[in-house]
C-alpha cells in the first residue's frame, strides 16, 4: 500500500515536471479553439507520434507518454479532442463528451485530424507518423486507421474497440496494435471477435496483446486497476511497435 501511495506521488510529480517541457500548441476547428501540446524537440526532423489522451482530456499519463518518446527520439503531439471550454470536470460528464465522438466517428476524425496537421507543422516527418491512444484515446487510435487518416500504425490501450456493426468494414492500411486488459468489463467477447473480423476484412497488418489480471485502466499508476508488471509490458510492447514501423 505505502509503495503504491509513494509510486502514485511520484507520478504526479514527474507529471508535473514533464508538463513544463510540453509546448501549448493553439489551433482551430472551426470557432473552436484546441490546445495541443508538443514536446521540446519540435521543429527537428523526426518520425512523430500523436497522443490521444482518455476521456477526460490531456492527462499525466499522456504527458509522460509524450516524455518517454521524446527520449526514444520521436516528436510527439498530444491531441486535444474536446477544445478549450469544453474539458470534463467528472466522470460523469466525460462519459457524455466521450460518447458523443464515439458516436460521431466523422467529428472525432476530423479532430485527430486537425492534430496530425499540427504534429507534422512541428518537423515530424509526414510518412513516418503513427498514433497511439489510451482509453477514449485508444479509441480514436482505432478510427484513425478506419478513417485511413495518414498514420503508418496505430495503438489502441485499454481502448473501447467494439464499433457501430451497420458500419461497413472497409480497407485498413495502418498497422494495428491492440493492448487489451484481460479484465476489462468494457470489452464484450463479441466486440473482441467484431475487430478481429473487421481488421480481417480490411486485410490488416494486425495484433492484439492481451494482458492477464488487468482491468480497464492498467497502465495508469493513479488508477486502482494498475497493474505495473503489465503496464511496463505494454508500454515497451508500444515501443518496439514503433521501433518497427517508423525507424
Amino acid at each position: 500500500m505505502i509503495r503504491n501511495l509513494l509510486l502514485t506521488a511520484c507520478m504526479i510529480s514527474a507529471g508535473t515536471l514533464f508538463s513544463q517541457k510540453l509546448k501549448t500548441v493553439s489551433y482551430q476547428d472551426g470557432s473552436q479553439k484546441l490546445n495541443g501540446l508538443v514536446t521540446s524537440n519540435a521543429g527537428k526532423k523526426l518520425p512523430g507520434v500523436l497522443i490521444l489522451p482518455a476521456w477526460k482530456g490531456i492527462d499525466d499519463e499522456a504527458k509522460t507518454a509524450a516524455s518517454e518518446l521524446e527520449k526514444q527520439g520521436y516528436i510527439a503531439f498530444i491531441a486535444d479532442i474536446y477544445g478549450e471550454g469544453n474539458i470534463p470536470a467528472d466522470n460523469a460528464s466525460a462519459g457524455k463528451t466521450a460518447g458523443y465522438y464515439k458516436q460521431n466517428y466523422d467529428a472525432y476524425q476530423k479532430r485527430i485530424s486537425l492534430a496530425l496537421e499540427q504534429l507534422k507543422k512541428n518537423g515530424a516527418i509526414s510518412d513516418k507518423i503513427a498514433v497511439i491512444g489510451y482509453c477514449f484515446g485508444g479509441t480514436g487510435a482505432l478510427e484513425s486507421a478506419r478513417g485511413n487518416l495518414p498514420v503508418v500504425g496505430a495503438v489502441s490501450i485499454h481502448g473501447s474497440i467494439g464499433k457501430d456493426q451497420t458500419r461497413k468494414n472497409g480497407p485498413i492500411s495502418a498497422k494495428i496494435l491492440v493492448e487489451n486488459p484481460a479484465d476489462d468489463q468494457g470489452v464484450t467477447p463479441e466486440d473482441y471477435n467484431n475487430l478481429i473480423k473487421e481488421m480481417n476484412e480490411g486485410n490488416a497488418d494486425w495484433q492484439i496483446i492481451t494482458y492477464a489480471h488487468s482491468k480497464h485502466t492498467f497502465t495508469d499508476p493513479k488508477s486502482p486497476d494498475y497493474n505495473e508488471v503489465m503496464a511496463k509490458r505494454a508500454w515497451n510492447h508500444t515501443l518496439l511497435f514503433l521501433k518497427e514501423i517508423l525507424k
